[in-house]
């Protein structure tokens, strides 16, 4: 009898455990990626060199090479490696804009959702409590429009995508707001992007490789700020109207 009451106290140990090794195993890949310098295989210099094999693999194989591609951005996003916009481009070039757009959008959010859930399983109700000034500002945002600020945080690219999939976790945010509002508010940025690649396939055939510039150009980044903006519009109208707030109901409660 004692030794049944013993294993009984014994069995929430590895459920901790448990709990925490799916962000061990994301932060293990994100060190493994720097300690291996995998990036090096992730540039233009190696699109160019491989451009035509590529080309080749996915003429021979849309439907293959296109699911292989969506897993394959999934997992940059959920460990959160720094070449999502690379494989952005990539799939412009690869996979055209309405296909290439389709598995940027489907890869980034399932990687966003993995992220969130690993996140929010570890360490979600600690870092609630114990969070700091800037946390404590973004979950004021939250607080007044769940919904609205996390479109807003997806359509300006000068937020990081991985802080955005990491801290709606911490403050509460439901799973189907977070994962809708990631599904349609990086459409617009994918498709820009994506558009981007396209170019990028015949820079790549001409032998040259693109600059930073590539990336940065104002007409690029003004319409996002703009949808950004459209995005704040019931933000901005509540509180001109001086309605309460009214996403209290897509922060979970803690």
């Amino acid at each position: 009898m004692a030794d049944h009451d013993l294993s009984n106290r014994k069995q929430p140990a590895p459920a901790g455990w448990r709990r925490y090794a799916p962000l061990a195993v994301l932060l293990l890949g994100l060190l493994a990626f720097f300690a291996f310098d995998l990036g090096r295989y992730a540039s233009f210099e190696s699109l160019q060199k491989h451009r035509d094999l590529l080309v080749n693999w996915v003429n021979q194989a849309p439907v293959l090479s296109a699911v292989t591609i969506t897993l394959i951005y999934a997992a940059v996003v959920a460990f959160s490696l720094p070449i999502a916009s690379l494989i952005t481009l990539l799939c412009g070039f690869l996979l055209g804009q309405i296909w290439g757009t389709i598995v940027v959008v489907v890869g980034a959010t399932t990687g966003a959702i993995i992220i969130f859930l690993a996140t929010r399983s570890a360490f979600g109700a600690v870092l609630r409590r114990r969070a700091g000034p800037f946390v404590g500002k973004l979950q004021a945002g939250f607080n007044a429009n769940a919904m609205s600020y996390l479109l807003i945080l997806r359509l300006i690219p000068l937020v990081p995508f991985w802080l955005v999939n990491i801290v709606p976790a911490m403050l509460g945010v439901r799973l189907h707001t977070f994962a809708w509002t990631t599904f349609v508010g990086i459409i617009p940025g994918s498709f820009v992007f994506v558009g981007l690649g396209n170019g990028l396939g015949q820079i790549l055939a001409q032998g040259q490789l693109p600059g930073i510039g590539f990336l940065l150009q104002w007409q690029i980044i003004g319409p996002l700020l703009l949808l950004a903006v459209l995005s704040a519009a019931p933000i901005a109208y509540k509180r001109w109207r001086g309605a309460p707030p009214s996403g209290d109901e897509d922060v979970a409660s803690s």
